[in-house]
């Protein structure tokens, strides 16, 4: 999947490697930054358009090297781009991910060849999306994939909140007193959810109660939380972001679930944070 396309300027070496010197990739690696087209919500039906007044010219940015261990990517939009503290910390995340899997890589590939094998060259993509843009909160999720050789890759999700307030990165649980007091209010209308668009991908109907773990009605918070907004001004919606094997086999792939903010999920937010909220 491939969110950011524009061919942009060559990225200098200096800001993939830094803290990972030892590891220097080998100088046939390819290493160019990308703008994205305009985003426009992506392909989540939580994810929003950021309101015309908090809208950014910074480009967005995407980072691709391929050498003779790894095919790596990792990106992340201008509106991240324009708060130095946040690009910062995503520059430093991209350069311990190259690293690790880089690392892996060559090890893998050493241990290949010793062993007669062919190498499979492992893959690894992060592309950091807007969720929501608001006055206070730039709110993010990653879809984060990787391949070590195996039958499949797998992907799995990751999640991030700026406070400008604060000046600051949270996840979005830390705005909740407890993974319970979320989970118990949004765990109904989660499981809903979950089995009619399980119900869609399978052709009949879910039983909670056949004994099948792929029938199961599962924590949402064990999950990827991610939190969205309709009104471009408080959180009103929140997305659960489900992984393969968690919700069902392989084959039926991720689950994306949205749930509006309600008032009982008001009662689960810090007193600090309720302003930010707003129950439909």
């Amino acid at each position: 999947k491939k969110r950011m396309r524009k061919l942009g300027m060559i990225v200098t070496l200096a800001i993939l490697v830094a803290g990972c010197e030892d590891k220097a990739p080998a100088s046939h690696d390819v290493l160019l930054s990308q703008p994205s087209d305009t985003l426009a919500g992506g392909p989540y039906t939580h994810r929003d358009p950021a309101p015309v007044a908090t809208q950014v010219a910074a480009e967005d940015q995407e980072v691709e090297i391929k050498n003779d261990f790894i095919d790596f990517e990792y990106s992340y939009p201008g509106e991240a781009v324009s708060i130095p503290a946040l690009k910062a910390l995503m520059d430093q995340d991209l350069s311990a991910s190259r690293a690790r899997v880089e690392t892996a890589g060559r090890e893998d590939k050493a241990d290949a060849e010793k062993a007669g094998f062919p190498y499979r060259k492992h893959a690894s993509t992060t592309e950091w999306d807007v969720v929501a843009n608001l006055p206070r909160w730039l709110s993010l999720s990653a879809d984060v994939y990787g391949y070590t050789g195996g039958a499949h890759g797998m992907t799995n999700f990751d999640a991030l909140l700026w406070d400008r307030k604060d000046n600051v990165s949270r996840v979005p649980l830390d705005l909740f007193t407890s993974k319970a007091a979320l989970s118990s209010a949004v765990r109904e209308p989660f499981c809903a959810a979950l089995d009619k668009e399980r119900a869609k991908r399978r052709g009949e109907p879910v039983n909670r109660k056949s004994g099948n773990a792929f029938d199961a009605c599962i924590d949402p918070v064990e999950h990827t939380v991610i939190l969205g907004s309709g009104n471009g001004m408080t959180f009103d919606r929140i997305g659960i972001m489900v992984e393969p094997y968690a919700a069902g086999p392989y084959v039926e792939g991720t689950f994306d679930i949205t749930v509006p903010v309600t008032a009982q999920v008001m009662r689960a937010v810090k007193p600090q944070f309720q302003s930010e909220f707003s129950a439909k």
